[in-house]
């Protein structure tokens, strides 16, 4: 081999070994990698501290049985930093505490009992919530021979004929008060203390319950019916009577004759529930799991009642 050749030979690999020292890039040097960039957490709002945080709302069965108030309580939690103590009892019990003042605020359904409630001095500020409806359900077999009634005055007086099992809730509930007043709507006298008559001195799921193992007759709020299903199972025999319309207030309690009540937290919770964020969730409940709402919205609009 000529020098020539061996001295071009060293050069090539000499050449090789810069490259491989220089990590084999001889074009302009690589950027240095980017470091992350420190992300500043976004600051949530914190709720405001109430000067009296602690609150109780005295309910209907239905706002709980239906599942509603798992909805709407923790949103006005979150929103107000209250921390609300809910009691579900019938509306007459729920006046009772509030005239007791062991309650700051009521969400019920007994409109007669309300407006007395006010005119007595013991509510303020009663504002229209929502509506849906009472239907009357009972067994597949349907002895009193409801199916085809038009009215529920019609089908009240079929089951009193028949001495059909009929359920009762006997708890001074708006829904036992109603149903005691379509008794009379259909020119009978309230059977308490007949065989057939059973009342369970409980809510309406447990009623429903009862409704269901004695496969009698009763009346229900639609919500808790459908929030029951396959729980309590019995058919839908009368509904679409305006007799059976079922309309909730929120009554804020009076501080002047019930001095030791929250009345601050019960007009937060007031103010809330008329909200139209509210009022959406509201109109919007039950949709995805009943494919229909529980409950109809009408803050601000006119009384289903019309008073």
């Amino acid at each position: 081999m000529s020098c020539m050749s061996l001295a071009r030979m060293l050069g090539v690999v000499v050449a090789a070994f810069a490259l491989v020292a220089c990590g084999g890039d001889t074009g302009p040097a690589a950027a240095p990698a980017t470091s992350a960039v420190a992300q500043t957490p976004i600051a949530t709002p914190t709720p405001p501290k109430p000067a009296r945080p602690d609150m109780i709302l005295a309910t209907t069965t239905s706002t709980q049985d239906s599942g509603l108030l798992d909805v709407l309580v923790p949103a006005f939690q979150k929103a107000t930093g209250y921390q609300v103590k809910v009691i579900a009892v019938g509306s007459g019990a729920a006046m009772q505490m509030g005239e007791r003042g062991d309650a700051d605020v009521l969400l019920v359904h007994s409109p007669a009992a309300e407006e007395k409630f006010v005119a007595d001095g013991f509510g303020i500020e009663r504002t229209l919530v929502m509506h849906n409806d009472f239907v009357v359900i009972g067994p597949t077999a349907d002895p009193a021979g409801l199916k085809g009634s038009k009215t529920v005055a019609e089908v009240m007086k079929k089951i009193a004929d028949k001495k059909a099992t009929f359920i009762s809730r006997g708890d001074n509930s708006g829904t036992d008060v109603l149903e005691k007043n379509l008794w009379k709507s259909a020119s009978v006298a309230t059977p308490k203390g007949q065989s057939w008559y059973l009342e369970t001195g409980q809510g309406m799921g447990a009623t429903l319950t009862v409704a269901r193992e004695k496969q009698g007759y009763t009346v229900t709020d639609r919500a808790t019916l459908l929030a029951f299903t396959g729980k309590a199972d019995l058919p839908i025999l009368l509904e679409g009577d305006p007799a059976l319309l079922n309309v909730y207030h929120v009554i804020v309690l009076n501080p002047a004759k019930l001095t030791k009540t929250n009345t601050e937290g019960g007009r937060a919770f007031k103010d809330f529930l008329v909200n139209a964020e509210t009022q959406k969730m509201i109109g919007d409940f039950g949709k995805e799991k009943y494919g229909q709402a529980l409950f109809f919205a009408d803050a601000g609009k006119p009384n289903p009642l019309g008073r």
